[in-house]
């Protein structure tokens, strides 16, 4: 599908956050990462550490996190990021975070997630992968709402980033079953839904908060070997294997898989424009939804952007975040 004015960068896939940041001054930045204690988080929190951006890593295990922060503190000369606890998968966790937070917010990254090889559920019965990946993501930024609008006043604009992926082409949101109480569980199609509702949500997000300076997109990382693979199945691995030999993907560097985050994150075009999708540092062109992985694999499906199911998707989360656990 042919489409016009996409935004485009001088980055490309083999770019890496040092390149999107170099000569960049984030002093007076603040900014979170979650996820930040391993693979594509923990470059990314230090790639903006370096350029002087104070940095909070939003973890589930601080332990981890205290190193990764020890270890850019020590790398950059910088002041080291801050660690807290984070777990997405629990509204108590987030609501935590959110109420121990103080001051302006410029930068969120949603760059956590998790990969399961079977079944999980959180304690209200929802599937985790979207539990963790989309509510959980969700719950943190309207959280953090009052938060980012005061960094909008102070820095002309605050940005959200919100980490999908390629597989969000394999599935839409079925608002009939979001959490798989009556249809097979494939834990790769949960995946995808949670990734397609990762971008939804930058749509939604950009349409109620940019009248406040605030925007958010989304961005696919692209291939990189990282925790998150550690429970595939051997049926997600073959699966992952026959991507790789489509050509759907080449493997990154995590240096390089970070790079798409940081343009989302500071590329000028970006500072007031939301609800775009990047891929390898551009904006990516969008397909339908019949469109076949292996033909566009730096594409983004219709389903992803779609305004009117990113508007329901925010009021059926909305209300999943509100309803008493079980």
């Amino acid at each position: 599908m042919a489409e016009s004015a996409l935004i485009s960068t001088p980055f490309t896939a083999t770019s890496t956050a040092e390149d999107v940041l170099r000569g960049l001054d984030l002093t007076g930045v603040r900014a979170i990462v979650t996820g930040g204690s391993s693979g594509i988080g923990s470059e990314t929190a230090r790639a903006l550490t370096a350029a002087g951006a104070e940095v909070t890593l939003a973890v589930r295990n601080t332990t981890a996190g205290d190193a990764v922060a020890e270890a850019i503190g020590k790398s950059t000369g910088r002041v080291r990021p801050r660690v807290a606890r984070l777990d997405l998968a629990d509204r108590a966790a987030v609501a935590r975070f959110v109420d121990a937070w103080r001051g302006p917010l410029h930068l969120l990254i949603n760059n956590a997630g998790v990969v399961t090889g079977g079944l999980e559920r959180t304690r209200e019965g929802w599937e985790l992968q979207f539990a963790t990946n989309h509510l959980g993501h969700f719950a943190l930024a309207v959280g953090l709402h009052g938060a980012l609008t005061l960094g909008a006043s102070d820095r002309h604009g605050a940005r959200i980033v919100s980490v999908s992926s390629t597989a969000h082409m394999r599935s839409g949101i079925d608002f009939d079953d979001l959490h798989f109480e009556r249809r097979r569980y494939d834990p790769q199609i949960a995946y995808a839904q949670s990734k397609t509702a990762n971008s939804l949500f930058a749509v939604e997000a950009t349409r109620l908060w940019a009248s406040e300076g605030i925007v958010a997109n989304a961005v696919n990382p692209g291939g990189v070997a990282t925790g998150l693979q550690r429970n595939f199945t051997p049926q997600q691995k073959r699966s992952l294997d026959a991507a790789e030999a489509a050509g759907v993907f080449t493997y990154k560097t995590v240096e390089q898989g970070a790079a798409t985050t940081v343009v989302a994150a500071v590329f000028p075009a970006f500072a007031h424009s939301g609800g775009h999708y990047l891929d390898d540092g551009q904006e990516a062109y969008t397909v339908p939804n019949d469109a076949d992985l292996a033909q566009h694999p730096h594409g983004v499906k219709e389903w992803a952007l779609d305004p009117a199911v990113a508007e329901r998707l925010w009021a059926v989360s909305t209300d999943l975040l509100h309803s008493r656990p079980e």
